[in-house]
């Protein structure tokens, strides 16, 4: 057989990348033009790998491969229980590793969906973009603020296409709230609440179920990584849900999930960086094997108005979301104006007004296009070079507050920010704990802040 020695010519995409000239302006929303049927030529095709074949990961990426212009060509995870059941799905084309540096390697690669816990975000993510991949990144983003900024910058720098897999970013109903809000009907808005509550009490997620006995075919050390070395325990990696019991691993359950809700008056408001974060909350109820908060309450401060979180996985009352008495999981926003409240979750929102300053006023037209999807418009976004929605240059103003507020719960003051250094303000202490300390070999890169 005769060997071919020519490089095949690169693609659209590939050339763009390295001459330097991807779009990294503002986002943009669009109707998914795989949804419309166009093709692009075979050459134009987005080889697409996965690293962690988890819940999320499969997820996003059957949303993907269900596109006639995806093709699956990699698929990474320290577990074979969960790697090779993807391999086999997309066997034809697709080749699976254990290590995502290996994978990262494969030269016809063009894109990943990163979806590991949170721990391993920035190593990868930024792996991700000096190799040159597009990338979807599951939230949150990072764990520390040094890594929100780094992973930022680090897209920027390989001109990257990388969207945060906020999907709820994509709904309807978040669309006709931000018209709502910016349509001016409630008038100026002083304050912000946000919320997400359940009842774990008291049992958590149980306890003695540490153990040295790791599974057959899984690499524990590798699926730590940077983060402290721990006993394994089986419901640690049963998915997302319960790493968020775990504060090396994800953070705990603001930064778990927040991202989703927060993102809203963020879009809506146009927030920048808050001047101040003030956390306060513990462990005070729940017993088991975690060591994560049950309760964080956050006080976020901007320009002209503050913004709270609450958290509690002890119990799920949810002010007027309740929607019954059972026990369930719950969350909401509330905007509060001068003429009126908003109050909104995923799916519905409602209006009351202050008395009658909101008499003739008009429900806004229209004017943010429909979503095709989170991951579909990152996938538009890659043929076209343009940024997704979500992308880490404004997704990092919803990271950045959230990793402030778990260092402020850590060192029980205020954390201080300036916004236009980004840096924190009068506390070496804090300035010192914001970037992460890896467990050996792993580093920080701080080369990117």
């Amino acid at each position: 057989m005769k060997t071919n020695t020519t490089k095949p010519p690169l693609t659209r995409r590939q050339f763009l990348k390295t001459t330097g000239t991807a779009a990294i302006a503002a986002p943009i929303i669009m109707q998914s033009s795989f949804l419309n049927g166009q093709n692009v030529a075979p050459s134009d095709r987005i080889n697409l790998g996965v690293i962690g074949c988890g819940g999320l990961g499969n997820a996003s990426l059957n949303v993907c491969a269900s596109q006639p212009d995806v093709v699956v060509t990699a698929a990474c995870d320290v577990w074979k229980e969960r790697l090779d059941p993807v391999v086999e799905k997309f066997k034809d084309t697709c080749t699976g590793y254990t290590d995502f540096r290996e994978m990262l390697l494969q030269k016809d690669l063009d894109a990943v969906i990163i979806a590991t816990p949170a721990h391993w975000h920035a190593i990868m993510a930024i792996a991700a973009c000096e190799a040159g991949k597009d990338i979807y990144l599951q939230k949150p983003m990072t764990m520390h603020l040094g890594e929100s900024l780094a992973v930022r910058n680090a897209v920027k720098k390989h001109n990257i296409i990388c969207q945060i897999g906020t999907q709820i970013h994509a709904s309807e109903n978040y669309r006709r709230v931000v018209e709502l809000i910016r349509s001016g009907n409630l008038g100026d808005i002083g304050t912000v609440r946000t919320f997400f509550v359940m009842n774990e009490a008291p049992d958590g997620i149980g306890l003695g179920n540490n153990t040295n006995k790791v599974p057959n075919g899984m690499d524990w050390d590798m699926w730590v990584g940077p983060a402290r070395m721990q006993p394994f325990n089986p419901n640690l990696v049963k998915d997302a849900f319960f790493h968020c019991f775990w504060m090396d691993f994800s953070g705990g359950w603001t930064p778990g999930m927040a991202p989703h809700i927060i993102d809203l008056p963020i879009w809506a408001l146009d927030l920048g960086f808050p001047t101040e974060v003030s956390a306060s909350g513990g462990r005070f109820i729940i017993k088991d094997d975690g060591d994560a908060y049950d309760n964080h309450e956050v006080i976020m401060r901007y320009p002209n108005l503050t913004m709270s979180w609450m958290q509690s996985s002890t119990n799920s009352y949810g002010f007027d979301f309740l929607r019954g008495q059972e026990s369930r999981r719950r969350l909401g926003i509330y905007f509060h104006g001068v003429n009126g409240t908003l109050h909104t979750d995923y799916d519905n929102h409602v209006i009351l007004p202050e008395g009658d300053r909101m008499n003739g006023m008009q429900t806004p037209p229209k004017s943010i296009p429909p979503s095709p999807g989170h991951e579909l418009e990152w996938l538009e976004c890659i043929q076209s070079e343009k940024q997704p929605s979500c992308n880490p240059g404004y997704h990092v103003r919803v990271d950045v507050p959230l990793a402030l507020s778990i260092l402020s719960l850590k060192l029980g003051r205020s954390i201080r920010f300036d916004p236009e250094k980004e840096t924190i303000i009068g506390d070496k202490e804090a300035s010192e704990l914001a970037l992460p300390e890896y467990r050996s070999p792993w580093k920080f890169p701080k080369e990117y802040l």
